[in-house]
């Protein structure tokens, strides 16, 4: 570690004392943390060799900037290990891209939450879990990064004060998981441009994962209607804003359509073409206010603009035909996902 720590010290009677203190101040997403000593914060600096005072991103419209120290705080707390912080620094500086556009889906109404979809061999190296109950507790890896990174928007990126989520949703707890890369399709950072020894941090800006089942369906193409129809919602920022989709498919469903001769681009080029709803439907729906015009029962409004605006990944427990959509935020024109390798873990900002 190079430089000095520069944040304040406070001395505290014992751990029960340390909690209520954090509960206190707000410093907590409600849950008690691991106390941030010099030691444990110091170990977590070791791993990403850069000066503590490092700027890793901003948030320029609140004036919010996150330094390595404020990063490796926060990790400590939410109970990252120190081999995890590399991939925390790299999703910080991913979701602080401009294209990604932070201070939108980590304020709005509709109360999206970061997903962190990692790849590489870092994704084994440090255990993150790809397989059964791929979105929930149990693996901590996946809960303490995307743990750690909502602390973070929390105590330096002024999210407690600027969050307006009406309902928002578990991810803002924690939101990471790995892709399956154990099967012949490429992978999401190899679809990315990346090597595949290359390991990444991809973050998006989504709602909690819509499951759907099809348990029934001996055809690939019938899974994939099924998926279609789901991604189509008219309730969405899909139907009627145009946002990026992540897709997670899980291994039985993956298994139907690699065997029937589908990759992950014939795939995303199906479900662009199929999830759609017409805009007499939208009317119907109560999305749009207008009388129903002939020509509306032909206008088709579609879930994604582009093949290439859907993230699709294989994940999920080797039982069960349960795979998922993950609507995106907004639009396009404000929020992108942003996949970055691990070596590039600070921006220009």
């Amino acid at each position: 570690m190079q430089g000095t720590l520069q944040q304040q010290s406070i001395e505290v009677e014992d751990a029960l004392a340390v909690q209520e203190l954090f509960f206190q101040n707000e410093w907590t997403d409600g849950l008690p943390v691991v106390p941030p000593t010099k030691d444990k914060i110091e170990t977590m600096l070791e791993t990403v060799p850069m000066d503590p005072q490092t700027i890793i991103g901003t948030i320029p419209e609140r004036g919010s900037v996150f330094t390595l120290e404020v990063a490796a705080i926060n990790a400590v707390m939410a109970g990252c290990l120190p081999e995890y912080f590399p991939v925390v620094v790299t999703a910080l500086s991913a979701i602080s891209d401009p294209a990604f556009g932070l201070h939108g889906p980590s304020a709005s109404t509709h109360g999206p939450a970061i997903l962190i979809i990692v790849n590489g061999p870092v994704a084994k190296s440090i255990g993150l879990n790809h397989g059964q109950n791929l979105f929930g507790p149990g693996v901590r890896s996946n809960s303490t990064i995307g743990r750690a990174i909502r602390l973070i928007l929390m105590n330096a990126g002024g999210t407690r004060e600027f969050d307006r989520s009406t309902l928002g949703h578990g991810g803002k707890f924690s939101y990471c998981i790995a892709e399956n890369e154990t099967t012949e399709w490429q992978p999401l950072h190899i679809q990315k441009g990346f090597s595949q020894e290359t390991s990444t941090v991809t973050v998006f800006a989504g709602e909690a994962p819509n499951q759907f089942q099809n348990h029934t369906a001996q055809k690939a193409e019938s899974i994939l209607l099924t998926l279609a129809d789901r991604m189509a919602a008219l309730g969405t920022f899909n139907i009627n804003g145009h946002s990026e989709m992540a897709v997670v498919l899980c291994p039985e469903h993956y298994q139907t359509c690699q065997s029937q001769g589908w990759d992950k681009k014939k795939i995303q080029e199906f479900l662009q073409k199929h999830a759609f709803r017409t805009r007499a439907e939208l009317i119907r729906g109560g999305i749009l206010e207008e009388e129903v015009q002939p020509e509306d029962e032909k206008t088709k409004i579609y879930a994604v603009e582009s093949p290439d605006d859907i993230l699709l990944v294989v994940g999920g427990g080797d039982a069960g035909r349960f795979s998922a959509c993950i609507p995106g935020w907004g639009s396009l024109h404000y929020c992108r996902s942003v996949t970055k390798p691990l070596n590039q873990a600070t921006c220009d900002t």
